[in-house]
């Protein structure tokens, strides 16, 4: 989470418009969500890795690594998808029965369940587009030209500040448990990991309230203000948006 916000800032796209960057990652996903072919959704892939690792420059381990976090969530969602239990063995494309339960997989299920894998992945890799160029406050900034609600914007911007909060208390504590051999045997390990979300609960509850009290030491009224440079608006990066998305979207037409 932290690597997200560093490279944010850090990368060589930082100086394109967000709106830009906002449209491409929103109609990219549309288009994964919306496919009704495998194509679709590895087209969206390639760019988003192409525009993350060549054109942001950020390091390809960073995004494999980042990528392979939502592996485990889907992989459990398509399994669920994939395979079937029913006291009926026909209409199974691959199937064992087990004491008059047979679990196996129907093919419309089985394609159904890549499809999504796929459609989720693709979507992911858009998030992960936006994340990693664009900061924080500089998308908050487009939501508030969309006229997102300020209580809205005002909320991701409290969560988004006490992940790192959370965080940076959550790796303070396992540093300390470490440094004392709190994970040196398995029984130690439990122990330590509920002494550490006990304790974790509490300072967090204390680091909210500071945050609280120095927010209110800057003035604060009720609406967070940021600072966001103004970024030039490119009529060729609108042009390239489109020559891509474009094509995404007669692709899933035709193929429907």
């Amino acid at each position: 989470m932290i690597d997200i916000d560093s490279y944010a800032y850090c990368n060589n796209l930082k100086t394109v418009h967000p709106a830009e960057k906002s449209l491409f990652a929103l109609m990219s996903v549309l288009a994964c969500l919306t496919a009704a072919t495998l194509i679709t959704p590895l087209i969206v892939l390639a760019l988003m890795a192409g525009g993350i690792v060549i054109k942001a420059g950020i390091p390809t381990r960073i995004f494999v690594r980042l990528m392979i976090v939502p592996l485990s969530f889907l992989l459990i969602g398509v399994l669920t998808i994939a395979f079937s239990v029913s006291t009926n063995p026909s209409g199974f494309w691959l199937a064992q029965t087990i004491h008059g339960l047979t679990v196996g997989i129907r093919y419309p299920d089985f394609i159904t369940a890549v499809h999504l894998f796929f459609r989720s992945l693709g979507s992911v890799s858009c998030l992960y587009f936006l994340a990693l160029t664009t900061p924080m406050t500089e998308l908050i900034t487009v939501l508030h030209k969309l006229k997102v609600p300020v209580l809205i914007t005002e909320l991701m911007v409290l969560i988004y500040r006490f992940i790192f909060v959370f965080l940076e208390t959550a790796s303070t504590i396992r540093r300390a448990q470490l440094s004392r051999s709190g994970y040196i045997s398995m029984r130690a390990s439990f122990r330590s990991l509920g002494l550490l979300f006990t304790a974790l609960l509490g300072k967090v509850f204390v680091r909210s309230q500071e945050l609280y009290n120095a927010m209110s030491a800057r003035g604060y009224s009720g609406t967070i203000k940021v600072l966001t440079k103004e970024r030039p608006v490119s009529c060729r990066n609108y042009l390239i948006i489109t020559g891509l998305e474009i094509p995404l979207i007669l692709l899933n037409i035709l193929w429907r």
